[in-house]
């Protein structure tokens, strides 16, 4: 966007002046802002038409002076074209540079995307996850969508970055897209990030996140009920061995909290005595790298049992012989058909289930849940405690229950 852009030449009277020849000064100004430069000239006061910035007179010296400003004055209006030609942000301080010919670094935004994640592919495995890399790029994907869908280009400046961009760039998501709010949340949640490694090392001025808020509700978690969990965890149907391990791994997490990352990992040393006498896990999350310690109730512990003697899990020194998350996934559609449940079942689905039905439900503490998840905030494991519709009626019938004996 072209921006005007006011010049004015001046003299300046020096501390201690006493007479003579003052020296010339540069003005610029965009939108409200100066910078002033010495023009490298000087003139008498008398000879000075503060109106019109130029030298009184029709010698040869103050026409050559005149010429000289009038050389300065077409350097910066080229140098103020060059910003436009370049599309960069026009400032004093930009328009100054360009003057001078100390142009400043400029910085662009897919440009910084993809140093970042070139950043994370090498930290795969040491505090990073591939599927962490995954998200990244898939938003470095979309971005690049929308520079080109609404500024016809595949970069642009992070100067540039505004408030307008960002609400623009959450439209494109969800309209052209197709995505939904907590996924376009997810994908600004990166573009963020990427926002505060400048705004930390002094590249943009301003926030363009400042008075930007997300109206992404996050999606109501689904669980199991306790019927439905014991539909499946007593089923006889399962004569297959596939199914079965399926369904015992899954049970296990519904009664652990451990997600299928780190039940795939989890190995035999990590079960020690807690310090009640009973067997515990300990473990530390794979995703987050944070430890989670939690009592083995008897169901798991049964389980465990199961699967002392199993090849693999000998062989490699693992609790349980799991399979990848796709098929585990796949096979988990067959146990819901054959256990009568209706709900969708998704390995995640456990780790949500415990969080609820087995611990929650149990009135067992929200502190002590949200440790046992190996949350890093409490906010999190708060979601679950909002979906508890039964332990609501259960806790407004001992109320009823009260007011009636009253």
């Amino acid at each position: 966007m072209k921006t005007n852009f006011h010049l004015l030449f001046y003299i300046r009277k020096q501390k201690n002046y006493k007479g003579g020849a003052m020296p010339i000064y540069m003005r610029i100004t965009v939108n409200g802002k100066r910078a002033d430069i010495s023009a490298g000239r000087e003139c008498e006061p008398t000879k000075w038409n503060s109106h019109a910035g130029r030298a009184i007179g029709t010698k040869e010296e103050i026409k050559s002076l005149n010429n000289y400003l009038d050389s300065l004055q077409s350097k910066v209006r080229d140098a103020h074209q060059a910003l436009i030609d370049a599309n960069q942000t026009i400032t004093t301080e930009s328009l100054l540079n360009q003057f001078t010919g100390k142009t400043l670094k400029s910085h662009y935004l897919m440009q910084l995307f993809t140093e970042h994640n070139a950043k994370i592919k090498a930290l795969i495995g040491n505090g990073f996850e591939a599927n962490t890399l995954k998200g990244y790029n898939t938003s470095e994907k979309h971005l690049t969508g929308y520079l080109l869908n609404q500024f016809g280009k595949t970069d642009i400046e992070i100067s540039q970055l505004n408030h307008a961009f960002i609400t623009g760039f959450e439209f494109y998501l969800k309209a052209e897209c197709k995505i939904s709010g907590v996924s376009a949340a997810k994908y600004i949640k990166h573009l963020k990030k990427i926002v505060n490694h400048c705004l930390a090392n002094g590249w943009l001025k301003q926030n363009p996140f400042l008075n930007y808020k997300s109206s992404a509700k996050a999606k109501e978690r689904t669980y199991l009920t306790q019927q439905e969990l014991d539909a499946i965890t007593n089923n006889k149907k399962l004569s297959v061995e596939r199914l079965q391990q399926v369904r015992d791994v899954f049970v296990f997490c519904c009664y652990t909290g451990l997600s299928y990352a780190d039940v795939k990992k989890l190995k035999r040393s990590e079960i020690g005595i807690g310090m009640d006498g009973e067997q515990w896990i300990f473990t530390s999350r794979q995703k987050t790298d944070t430890s989670s310690r939690i009592p083995l109730l008897p169901v798991a512990l049964e389980i465990l049992n199961r699967y002392r003697e199993h090849p693999q899990c000998e062989n490699k020194g693992l609790l349980l012989p799991v399979l990848s998350n796709q098929k585990m996934n796949a096979y988990l559609k067959e146990i819901a058909d054959l256990s009568d449940v209706v709900k969708h079942l998704t390995f995640h689905l456990a780790r949500h289930t415990f969080a609820t039905t087995v611990t929650l439900s149990n009135n067992v503490p929200i502190e002590t849940v949200s440790k046992m998840l190996g949350h890093t905030n409490i906010k999190t494991t708060q979601h679950y405690a909002k979906i508890l519709d039964m332990k609501v009626s259960h806790d407004m019938a001992l109320l009823k229950l009260k007011y009636a004996t009253v």
